[in-house]
């Protein structure tokens, strides 16, 4: 009977134990959607500020509040812009909703325009313009340098004025791309100005096509290489 007493306290105490346990995480205040969203856009800019090699921490501290505050203002108005759309689409269709759709669009983009000159300037204010570079390619994945060097892999004989219009395209397409409420727009963005490039390019006799089978090919030579024994790659 002491035995089975002991136990049954035991028992007793783990069961209390464990339910102020689970009434302690009941009363710890969950994660708000705004706090999470701040959080996620933190750590967004402090991998972009990294990049930059500010040996200032409080500079660096600073761009990188200019860049998280970049990124709530930019979902505002993508935000917005989204429910002015839902609320339009919930009307029935008539002769006017055309016009007011176009109306929303320009709307949002005067103030991304609008927003978009800020941004530069403020950056401007700590960094120089090859570090500003950085910060746009950090909120576009790098889809422009890794283009350029995807580019100029497949078609090495590329002339210098070819190479010149193709990175203009591609620049345009980053500051487009930065305002982007999305991963896929962001990338939509690049796909609309690498189809101009391909067209341009087919416009100056290059078959695309072939040079992208061709590239294929190459890089897959490559890889063999790689993975073969030094004594196959020697003889």
């Amino acid at each position: 009977m002491h035995n089975a007493f002991k136990s049954l306290l035991l028992a007793t105490a783990l069961i209390a134990h464990g339910s102020i346990l689970a009434s302690a995480q009941e009363q710890q205040p969950t994660e708000t959607k705004e706090a999470a969203y701040t959080r996620t856009i933190t750590t967004r800019a402090d991998k972009i500020v990294t990049t930059l090699n500010i040996a200032d921490a409080a500079k660096a501290g600073k761009v990188r509040d200019v860049i998280v505050e970049q990124y709530r203002q930019l979902n505002t108005i993508h935000e917005a812009r989204k429910a002015e759309l839902a609320t339009l689409k919930a009307k029935p269709k008539d002769d006017n909703t055309a016009a007011e759709t176009k109306k929303i669009e320009d709307k949002t983009t005067a103030a991304l325009d609008k927003l978009h000159g800020k941004y530069l300037k403020q950056l401007s204010k700590n960094l120089t313009p090859a570090q500003v570079d950085q910060v746009k390619d950090g909120m576009t994945y790098s889809v422009l340098p890794v283009t350029m060097t995807a580019y100029h892999d497949m078609l090495p004989n590329l002339t210098e004025a070819q190479t010149a219009q193709m990175l203009a395209w591609l620049t345009e397409a980053r500051e487009h791309a930065m305002d982007a409420s999305t991963s896929e727009q962001k990338h939509a963005w690049f796909g609309k100005y690498k189809g101009r490039i391909n067209n341009y390019l087919s416009a100056a006799g290059i078959d695309m096509n072939q040079a992208g089978k061709d590239w294929q090919a190459r890089i897959a030579a490559r890889k063999a290489a790689e993975k073969a024994p030094a004594s196959e790659v020697t003889n």
